[in-house]
């Protein structure tokens, strides 16, 4: 073979393995900052995988916090409650300032772990208008509302026209 047609091939070899292992390395590096979004149904009925259940992965756990369900206990910074998606309620610590727009009956996103039966968040997102909820929630959410016969507002301003 041709010396320059060699060392050709060679940086051509080079370029390429080059380019895979750096591939490789950002699949891994974002593969390890991925949070799957779940709802308390699906971790609560194992849907989610035991990795989620025993705490071992971080996720987002997306829904609406229940009614009567915040508490936080005077001069702390630990606030409880429960998030529901229709199905299933699962309790929530966290310990933080919880955003303005964070009240009872509205959409949540936490990310964080399961400890034992309870999600320990370290994050907690709160929805910003009045008609918004997470693109990701609102899809679950409303698949529970079919399973258990809600009437939502959208539905009955879709069959007024």
């Amino acid at each position: 073979m041709n010396p320059v047609r060699r060392r050709r091939l060679l940086f051509l070899v080079a370029i390429v393995a080059a380019s895979a292992l750096s591939m490789t390395l950002i699949a891994f590096a974002l593969q390890r900052n991925v949070s799957y979004l779940y709802t308390p149904h699906e971790v609560l009925g194992g849907i989610a995988g035991a990795a989620v259940s025993s705490g071992e992965a971080r996720f987002r756990l997306g829904g609406m916090v229940a009614g009567d369900s915040f508490s936080r206990a005077e001069g702390s910074m630990e606030a409880r409650f429960r998030v529901t998606d229709g199905d299933a309620e699962l309790p929530v610590r966290y310990t933080g300032l919880l955003p303005d727009l964070f009240r009872e009956h509205q959409a949540v996103i936490a990310t964080g772990r399961m400890d034992g039966d309870t999600f320990v968040a370290e994050q907690v997102l709160a929805r910003h208008d009045e008609t918004y909820v997470p693109k990701e929630v609102a899809d679950k959410m409303g698949l529970a509302h079919d399973r258990h016969g809600v009437v939502t507002p959208a539905d009955t301003t879709d069959a007024a026209q």
